[in-house]
């Protein structure tokens, strides 16, 4: 059985970053594969567009605490 995950979307740096050829982009890659070992999980995606980076992990338990900080960044903001 195939085991879905969701993604997790983020305008993070300026449009002018657009490939890992980036230096903040692939710095930022390197970030989510450590965190990734720490989880004991992989990094299965990770795309970037314009400054919006697109990623997931194989592991629910680290998404959700990655949403929770998004969630918690947000609502502090308003």
């Amino acid at each position: 059985m195939v085991q879905s995950h969701g993604f997790v979307e983020i305008d993070l740096f300026s449009e002018e970053v657009d490939s890992l050829e980036r230096p903040e982009a692939s710095q930022f890659k390197e970030m989510l594969e450590e965190v990734a070992r720490e989880y004991d999980c992989r990094l299965l995606s990770f795309e970037i567009d314009a400054g919006t980076v697109i990623f997931s992990f194989d592991s629910d338990e680290l998404m959700a605490d990655i949403l929770k900080i998004l969630q918690n960044e947000t609502q502090d903001k308003t």
